[in-house]
């Protein structure tokens, strides 16, 4: 078979030519279809992933393959999924570094009186997560206020939140939220966690502001079982934070700037400045001593009340048996005399007062020595026999 194409054979310079442009092309439809397939991708089961179009958005695609045209047509973005929670720790509310180190230089309350009891203490910031402790002396930190400098009022408040009764605490909050708007959390994702600080932190500001200190934690014990609806406002203050929060991402929603994100729980640690504990467990340990006198005076008072009563019992007992006693012997004294009344009275008996004497003169004249009886009608004189003077 002739193969002579009538074209001279090609040299070195020229075969490496053309085996060159070969590679290139090779490598460039390599690249053409990596790129073709740069946006197919699998998404994990716990994220979802939001579409743009030139910078708009197109579609959200849950967990599975994803296929997308290649950028710069399309650009795909991950964000988490419906059923996964996310956990920001609220930083406003806590004390700041500088105040927390002035206040570990205040000098500490006098301990309690000689016989009081301490078991009136409270729940204080040693039972909450410490935050980092302040550098020692020789290595502070220039963010750490020096001892015996003045803080100003928004460093020393930092950290505190006020109750409706004047009172102060400590919160540490920690927000759990779920993303159900993938688009707007993809928006607001850069400004999302400030946004949040924000709002959680005024949120606590108004919830902590509409109770007693009471109603936020057990400040006085003694009322626990004295009203029971301090009891349940306290029980329902993680749930009207969280509905307070909640509120406030509405109210972003209705003005279309929305964070695409619900809250799904809010942790609370609730605790005195560390300041006021000792101040308070004194006062708990002197209403404590108070409550306790009290109870024993009230027990000495019903002790001899019983007492009291028990010898007043027994007086009147007494007077009205010997009333007693003296009516039913007056009563049988009298008992002839009143059965003499009503036939004397009418005339039934006429014989009835000489019955009488005979039965009563004998039992009188049997007790003298000697008797002298005159008649009554004998008008001669007697003589009776007198003392010698």
């Amino acid at each position: 078979m002739n193969t002579d194409t009538g074209l001279p054979p090609l040299g070195p310079v020229a075969q490496a030519v053309r085996l060159s442009f070969w590679f290139i092309a090779a490598l460039v439809v390599l690249a053409a279809g990596a790129w073709a397939g740069s946006n197919i991708r699998r998404i994990p089961p716990d994220s979802r992933a939001v579409v743009l179009r030139f910078g708009s958005f197109v579609r959200t695609q849950e967990a599975g393959l994803l296929i997308a045209w290649p950028r710069p047509f399309e650009s795909t973005l991950l964000v988490p999924g419906s059923a996964r929670v996310l956990e920001q720790r609220i930083q406003s509310l806590e004390r700041d570094p500088r105040a927390r180190a002035a206040d570990m230089n205040l000098p500490e309350a006098p301990p309690p009186a000689q016989g009081q009891s301490d078991t009136g203490a409270v729940i204080g910031p040693q039972d909450m997560p410490s935050g980092p402790p302040p550098a020692p002396d020789n290595a502070a930190s220039p963010d750490m206020a020096p001892p015996g400098v003045q803080l100003s009022d928004a460093l020393a408040g930092s950290g505190y939140v006020l109750t409706g009764d004047n009172g102060v605490l400590q919160l540490r909050a920690t927000l759990y939220y779920r993303v159900v708007d993938p688009y707007a959390y993809v928006l607001q994702k850069d400004q999302l966690a400030a946004a949040l600080e924000r709002i959680v932190s005024a949120s606590a500001v108004d919830v902590v502001a509409q109770r007693d200190l009471d109603a936020i934690l057990v400040a006085r014990p003694e009322l626990l079982s004295a009203d029971q609806q301090v009891a349940i406002k306290r029980e329902r203050l993680r749930g009207d934070l969280a509905q307070e929060i909640e509120r406030h991402l509405r109210q972003l929603d209705a003005q279309h700037a929305g964070l695409g994100v619900e809250v799904a729980r809010v942790d609370v640690e609730v605790a005195f400045p560390a300041a006021a504990v000792s101040a308070f467990n004194s006062v708990l340990t002197s209403l404590q001593v108070a409550e306790r006198s009290m109870a024993e005076a009230r027990t000495s008072a019903e002790k001899i009340r019983q007492d009291a009563q028990q010898d007043a019992d027994r007086i009147v007992q007494n007077a009205q048996a010997n009333a007693v006693e003296r009516v039913a012997t007056a009563q049988a004294k009298t008992l002839t005399i009143q059965q003499l009344e009503v036939p004397l009275r009418t005339n039934s008996d006429p014989g009835l007062l000489a019955r009488v004497y005979r039965d009563r003169i004998q039992s009188i004249l049997s007790k003298a020595g000697s008797v002298t009886t005159v008649g009554p009608h004998d008008t001669s004189n007697l003589i009776l026999p007198g003392n010698a003077r």
